[in-house]
């Protein structure tokens, strides 16, 4: 009977020990090693390197918004987006065309504990910051959102703007 107790107390303890994973949860992501950033051309640009950052664009999270919700961007930028998420929920922000984003909230909504990592996105728990480099080589209207579960829904969304760059043609008639 002893046996039997012992392996019913170790069968418990073991069982509470073993937690399911998800993915969407109040909690972070588990960090993975850091691996080479793959830098695959999307429609809206390319994932961008810390050394060629052009500027800085600080973005909050908060109450189912990003503040600021559209940015302006030149052709050939490299920005460095520092997202703080200041609300009581893990959020994300992840850049793409607005069909990208339908579809990937679409897949959110039916397998909301999937896992994704990109270098156009971030998970940000609540409290802290985040980042994302990004070179947007590519003018066009763009779109960021968060694609938790009913975050899209609500409107957790923003926009940018990249304008194509100037041809040069020399400094002539500017002042």
């Amino acid at each position: 009977m002893k046996t039997l107790k012992s392996i019913s107390l170790a069968l418990a303890l073991a069982s509470g020990a073993i937690t399911p994973a998800v993915a969407h949860s109040d909690k972070p992501h588990d960090k993975k090693p850091a691996a080479a950033v793959v830098k695959e051309q999307k429609a809206w640009g390319i994932a961008g390197d810390a050394k060629t950052v052009t500027r800085t664009v600080a973005i909050s999270m908060k109450e189912m918004r990003f503040t600021p919700e559209k940015i302006d961007v030149k052709q050939g930028e490299t920005i460095r987006f520092v997202i703080k998420n200041e609300g009581k929920l893990l959020h994300e922000l992840v850049i793409g065309t607005k069909k990208e984003l339908d579809e990937h909230a679409a897949m959110m909504v039916k397998f909301p504990t999937m896992e994704h990592d990109e270098p156009y996105m971030s998970h940000v728990s609540s409290g802290k910051t985040g980042e994302i480099i990004w070179t947007f080589n590519r003018p066009g209207n763009f779109d960021f959102a968060c694609l938790i579960a009913g975050h899209y829904q609500a409107g957790m969304v923003g926009k940018i703007t990249v304008a194509a760059a100037e041809k040069s043609h020399g400094d002539h008639g500017k002042h």
